[in-house]
């Protein structure tokens, strides 16, 4: 089989690890299975670029010049904010030729501008959502997923995103031990899907400003299988039911029950992933009581039953 050719697009203020992170998961697969990938970079000009952490980056090839690509990488950066008009305008001609467009972070931005997302479902570094939504209203922003794959466009979340997408294209394209090989040598996990959240339930809410409210927080954290009900939790914040529920969106930016949901299939997500505890066992522990109720809300978040999510996720190293 020929060479995948891979093409990450260089310019002045690139984030230097949305190349690097892609790249090296592909070379790593390379390594793997010598001739599965071609990796080629290119600038503007063919002139080396200065990424935002002020490395330098000298690229292979000018775009004028570069060879047709396979998979076509648009990294982020403060220059992918407001892009070159020359970059956008490459993009837009090159972008639908390549089997499969990738952004990484703000690199979603460039598609945008080139008017490659329209109509599509996208996401892109949580600090830019609202941003991207504002500017390119005919893009559907997701901001929750670490990667999403719309035709054969695919956008993925901050930084390290990029390198969970590149794996997912690695096992698309070399098989699942192929690309767990490489994650292993890269000493990273390759169990986040898509549609996992780029934030951790904890972090995607505010920490609560008032005592009696953070304390709620890290008792739902520590007892996830506990009666956490607005009832339940109020009197251990010491309000009233309705005083509670207002106070706990106002300064954590979710509802009581939104949030005891996330931190529910977190821990639950972390049974599967990491234990040999039985489904209904996870269930019970973390806070559904059935199996049922578990697979209802896996089915509803994640898109996948219980038993598959332990399937395609679990570690390596789970006894």
């Amino acid at each position: 089989m020929a060479p995948r050719t891979v093409l990450a697009v260089l310019f002045e203020g690139v984030q230097s690890l949305d190349v690097t992170g892609p790249v090296e998961v592909f070379a790593g697969a390379d390594l793997l299975s010598p001739g599965a990938y071609r990796i080629r970079t290119a600038s503007l000009d063919g002139a080396p670029v200065r990424t935002t952490s002020g490395l330098t980056l000298v690229p292979d090839v000018s775009l004028a010049t570069a060879p047709d690509a396979d998979i076509l990488l648009v990294p982020g950066g403060t220059g992918s904010l407001c892009p070159d008009p020359r970059l956008v305008g490459w993009v837009r001609e090159h972008g639908p030729r390549a089997a499969r467009l990738v952004s990484v972070c703000t690199g979603a931005a460039v598609l945008a501008a080139a008017g490659l997302l329209d109509g599509r479902r996208a996401t892109t570094h949580w600090a830019y959502c609202d941003r991207l939504a504002r500017d390119h209203p005919a893009v559907e922003i997701d901001p929750d997923p670490v990667y999403v794959r719309d035709g054969h466009i695919a956008t993925s979340a901050g930084v390290t995103a990029g390198i969970d997408l590149a794996l997912a294209l690695v096992e698309e394209d070399l098989g699942r031990d192929a690309a767990l090989t490489v994650a292993r040598h890269l000493v990273v996990f390759l169990r986040r899907p898509g549609n996992q959240a780029q934030f951790s339930a904890q972090l995607a809410a505010q920490t609560a400003h008032r005592e009696p409210l953070r304390e709620v927080q890290r008792f739902i954290t520590e007892h996830p299988g506990a009666d956490l009900s607005v009832e339940a939790l109020a009197t251990r914040a010491r309000l009233s039911p309705r005083h509670f529920a207002r106070a706990f969106r106002s300064e954590t930016g979710m509802t009581p029950g939104r949030y005891v949901d996330r931190i529910r299939l977190e821990h639950a997500r972390r049974l599967l992933e990491d234990t040999t505890d039985g489904i209904e066992e996870v269930s019970r522990t973390s806070g559904y009581g059935t199996p049922e109720a578990m697979r209802r809300a896996f089915v509803k978040a994640l898109g996948t039953p219980p038993a598959e999510y332990r399937r395609r996720f679990r570690t390596a190293t789970t006894p």
